[in-house]
């Protein structure tokens, strides 16, 4: 069964940082695509960032130089290090994660998100 949990979220002022961590269990993260994404109220949900099985890392033009993913293999968790926040930050945050030769998507519960200006 795979289980994707993340944490970190909550309320921050802006320019602050936090530090999100989507850990996995029944699937290795070392050969997935992990994405992050986030949802506003009344607005879609938006891709974040990503990290592939080579590392390799793409992330939306709203939070290039602010935000930053990685992926701790040892602990089979990846992590978005959120710097410089804005009010326009705010959402719910989700990790999803596929094997890289698969389609099946696998996504966590979401941790919340708010920056207060």
């Amino acid at each position: 069964q795979v289980q994707l949990v993340e944490s970190g979220g909550g309320l921050v002022q802006a320019g602050g940082s936090l530090r999100l961590s989507c850990a996995a269990s029944g699937i290795t993260l070392s050969i997935s695509v992990a994405t992050w994404y986030r949802q506003a109220p009344g607005k879609e949900r938006e891709l974040v960032a990503l990290i592939n099985s080579g590392g390799n890392t793409n992330y939306a033009d709203s939070v290039k130089g602010r935000f930053t993913i990685s992926r701790d293999n040892a602990k089979n968790t990846v992590y978005l290090q959120m710097d410089s926040l804005k009010p326009e930050d705010t959402a719910v945050y989700s990790c999803s994660a596929r094997l890289y030769y698969a389609a099946r998507n696998y996504w966590g519960q979401g941790t919340q998100v708010t920056v207060s200006s």
